[in-house]
């Protein structure tokens, strides 16, 4: 019997490659491929990934979880995002269709939320996203790779979550 293996550059020669994972990921498990399929454009990607954060933040309200775990599950999503869109950063890219850094960053802002102070961060967090005039927001957009496309994300939830917890002090 013999074995042939042809040699692919930069891929080992068993199983699957990490990239189609990555992409699906990267788009909020396929949700910033929607806009796309619906209107042939990827605005509105940000949005739909921002409502899978909202949709997991308020899971972890339903079930009444601590302020904690919501910053856990915010953190392993930023992770998350850094892993994901790494390999679609290049030369300062940031595709519309990867929304995970969106999903990121309204999960930021919703950490120990509930009420009123939730509605008002998720919808600081997305207008800061989408209009980059608070200050932070547009430099860390300009760092490199995947940070760029993951920090203005995490930078516009800090503010929403700011504002929630103002709020909630109130």
């Amino acid at each position: 019997m013999i074995v042939v293996w042809r040699k692919t550059v930069g891929r080992p020669p068993f199983g699957p490659t990490l990239a189609p994972m990555r992409r699906i990921v990267a788009s909020s498990f396929g949700l910033g491929l929607i806009p796309r399929r619906l209107w042939r454009s990827d605005s509105g990607a940000g949005t739909f990934g921002a409502a899978l954060g909202a949709a997991i933040g308020g899971g972890l309200l339903a079930v009444d979880a601590r302020w904690w775990l919501g910053a856990v599950v915010a953190a392993t999503a930023i992770a998350t995002s850094l892993w994901a869109a790494a390999p679609f950063a290049a030369d300062h890219a940031d595709p519309g269709w990867v929304c995970i850094d969106e999903t990121a960053g309204t999960l930021v802002a919703l950490i120990g939320l509930h009420g009123i102070p939730w509605i008002v961060a998720l919808v600081i967090a997305r207008a800061a996203d989408i209009f980059k005039i608070l200050p932070g927001v547009p430099a860390a957009e300009r760092l490199p790779g995947s940070l760029g496309i993951t920090a203005d994300d995490v930078v516009a939830g800090l503010y929403g979550l700011g504002v929630g917890w103002i709020l909630n002090v109130l």
